[in-house]
């Protein structure tokens, strides 16, 4: 599955999977993020994202589009799959597991807060061209617990995000039980797990780096450029 860019056929992103950035979220002014906090989750919040929007790294900057306003980092552990599966039990759901590897979900935020307000779908602030940017396959033998992880993002030598994978709302195998009820998942299909609280503005001239602490073969640096 080291070859999950090329292959996969959709990326499935969860969005609100950490309370703190919902929280974040609903202090820069979007009543829909204070209602799902109020009323408790029910669901995983589910979003596709195009294969276009990948950008492996070392395959250039990101480069940001003009005049959509601000763009912010979202560091993610992403779950690569490892077989076509569908109606997973929540008993089985480690199994359909390649590996994992960490991505950037970036997202125009003004475009998300409008979309939010008005009901519409994530695809458009989600879905531009090198608005996921990836890292390398990491096998699932060398992650004992997808749990236990604690994940960073920084620009500019500056940490933004820090992050623990336990303070997921709905975990590991509760998101594929979800997801797979709803869509098949095929070998090396990727599902972004959601962001840990700390997401912020990039632009370009800025360098982004982001990983699992203590893994180095998780880490991924990115230039941004206009």
């Amino acid at each position: 599955m080291a070859t999950f860019v090329e292959t996969g056929r959709k990326i499935v992103a969860v969005g609100k999977n950490y309370r703190k950035h919902v929280a974040e979220m609903a202090q820069i002014g979007s009543s829909k993020d204070e209602k799902f906090i109020s009323e408790g989750p029910k669901v995983p919040v589910l979003f596709l994202k195009p294969t276009t929007s990948y950008l492996p790294m070392g395959q250039g900057p990101i480069l940001l589009p003009k005049d959509i306003g601000p763009v912010h980092h979202e560091v993610e552990l992403g779950i690569v799959i490892g077989q076509r599966c569908k109606r997973v039990p929540e008993s089985k759901a480690m199994e359909v597991i390649a590996g994992y590897t960490v991505a950037l979900d970036l997202t125009a935020r003004d475009l998300q807060s409008a979309a939010k307000e008005r009901g519409l779908p994530w695809s458009v602030p989600k879905g531009y061209d090198h608005f996921t940017p990836v890292g390398s396959f990491i096998d699932k033998a060398k992650v004992r617990d997808p749990h236990a992880l604690e994940l960073f993002c920084s620009v500019n030598g500056t940490e933004r995000q820090r992050g623990h994978t336990k303070e997921m709302i709905f975990h590991v195998p509760q998101l594929i039980v979800e997801i797979s009820k709803i869509f098949t998942l095929e070998a090396g299909d990727l599902i972004l797990t959601g962001t840990p609280e700390g997401v912020g503005p990039i632009q370009a001239g800025d360098l982004v780096r982001a990983g699992i602490v203590g893994m180095s073969e998780s880490e991924i640096h990115f230039d941004v450029a206009m």
